[in-house]
């Protein structure tokens, strides 16, 4: 592993340095009682036991040790949740005590840390910022106004498809899907295309997919704060160049309005910078170009890559299950009309659709471990405690393919949300793929709309099939991990056009 090095490099030193503090101060740590995991190996405690894919390895030792587990990271007390009624508890019940975030070593650069609101303290600012982007950016009002763009987007990435389909190339859906998410972003927050390629997304996807990825991994500067400034594995130094590469294109598109702003004295754009831009011409003190800067990076980290995993992941399974394949294309055939794009109005009557995407999200969630939250405070879950700075892991790759919560869990069924309750917007801890509570994702609304809109089209516009020689059980399920979880190997399909 890579980190392993680093651990043997620097075990020495730790010995020492504890042995040193110790003695100095003289403390004793309190006595918890923790709730039960693995036994801890001196200095480095349960790193080890991550693997490469720590959302499996979690939930393997959860089997062993129950629903909420404890494990020593390095000097880190980490609690890890793998059930729907421990995860109630983390992020409803205790919610206002456990909202907090840990910062990953990765994202103290360019003071990302400090002004992201994925990972800002609960604080006047942090609830200013969550206002702003609850009422003025993801309204459905300001959805709505925006579903022009996205339309415009869907036309152009199936003309773009067909044109692949009548010249018998190969698409990569990972690739090809990603243009369009990012310009539908792009146009929906600054009304402009942000890659006028496929060879500049695939560059602009690659600094976000190595972004993600360095911020997911098991970082040892995480979990021995004094390494924090050495960097050991190189982390922190690369997600610096991908932050500031990202910094760099979207604050341009930022100073390029402001300087419009300024020559014509108005802004006719009815898009998401407009309005945060209004927002900072009324005296906000917490909103500012550089603020919006910020803020403009987490969107499109967050809502780009996720989106087009996402469909990779939908499209594989159900082309493993042409059952389910031939459900959905039959609903919309009967709902909407066979070859036309999916509108976002069309969804609310697409219920095999809507639940193709909640299987997806059950079996491959965008982000397996969701963002770690961090204890404000001591609190005490189901008789164990969470001590104040712990950080707290909800293992949704665990809870969606737990036995005792789902029937058939392994299976690829979207029938089991046919007729249910279950959604996937934060009520149901069985299935919280945008996560929960106050610190639910916010763009929540806009991912949902895009995701339908997209999943639907390909599927309704489009037969695939797989490359000539390949068969479904050719198709490779094995994922990537990192801060969200992708295919280890793309999805790669020739289309034919559906006709109206």
């Amino acid at each position: 592993m890579e980190y392993l090095s680093s651990i043997l490099l620097l075990v020495l030193t730790f010995i020492l340095t504890q042995a040193v503090y110790s003695r100095i101060t003289g403390s004793t740590k309190p006595k918890y009682k923790l709730p039960p995991g693995p036994y801890p190996l001196p200095i480095i405690g349960n790193i080890l036991s991550l693997g490469q894919k720590p959302h499996k390895s979690l939930a393997k030792l959860a089997k062993v040790h129950g629903p909420i587990m404890s494990l020593k990271l390095g000097q880190v007390t980490t609690i890890v949740i793998s059930s729907p009624d421990m995860a109630k508890e983390v992020l409803l019940t205790h919610d206002n005590s456990l909202s907090n975030r840990v910062i990953p070593q990765a994202l103290e650069v360019h003071d990302l840390h400090k002004h992201s609101i994925t990972f800002q303290p609960i604080s006047p600012l942090w609830r200013n910022l969550r206002k702003i982007c609850k009422d003025q950016l993801f309204s459905n009002k300001s959805l709505d106004t925006s579903q022009d763009l996205r339309r415009e987007k869907m036309r152009e990435l199936v003309d773009e498809i067909h044109c692949c389909g009548l010249a018998g190339e190969v698409v990569d859906l990972g690739k090809i899907t990603f243009k369009t998410a990012i310009n539908m972003l792009s146009n929906t927050v600054f009304s402009v295309d942000l890659v006028h390629s496929q060879g500049s997304a695939g560059d602009f996807r690659e600094t976000v997919m190595r972004l993600l990825e360095d911020t997911g991994k098991p970082n040892m500067a995480d979990f021995f704060p004094a390494l924090r400034r050495l960097d050991p594995q190189g982390i922190k130094s690369r997600n610096s160049f991908s932050i500031g590469k990202m910094l760099e294109i979207l604050g341009g598109l930022i100073d390029q309005r402001v300087k419009l702003r300024q020559l014509q004295g108005f802004d006719n754009n009815m898009d998401m910078l407009n309005t945060l831009l209004n927002i900072a011409h009324g005296n906000n003190q917490d909103m500012n170009p550089a603020e919006i800067g910020h803020l403009s990076v987490t969107l499109f980290a967050a809502g780009t890559d996720t989106i087009t995993s996402t469909l990779e992941w939908a499209m594989a399974e159900l082309l493993r299950n042409e059952n389910a394949m031939s459900k959905v294309k039959q609903e919309m055939e009967q709902i909407i009309g066979k070859g036309k794009l999916v509108e976002e109005s069309d969804v609310a009557r697409l219920p095999y659709l809507q639940a193709v995407l909640k299987e997806t999200f059950r079996l491959h969630p965008l982000v397996p471990l969701l963002i770690p939250r961090k204890a404000n405070e001591t609190v005490e879950i189901s008789g164990y405690t969470i001590p104040k700075d712990a950080t707290i892991l909800v293992n949704q790759w665990a809870m969606g393919r737990n036995s005792s919560v789902w029937e058939n869990a392994e299976l690829f069924s979207p029938e089991r949300f046919v007729g249910s309750e279950i959604d996937i917007k934060g009520h149901h801890y069985q299935l919280t793929p945008f996560g929960g509570g106050r610190r639910i994702c916010l763009g929540m609304p806009l991912a949902i709309r895009t995701l339908y809109l997209m999943l639907g089209s390909l599927i309704n516009c489009f037969n695939w099939r797989l490359e000539d020689g390949l068969t479904i059980d050719d198709i490779d399920m094995e994922d990537k991990f990192g801060l969200t979880l992708v295919k280890a190997q793309p999805m790669r399909l020739i289309p034919h056009k559906i006709s109206n």
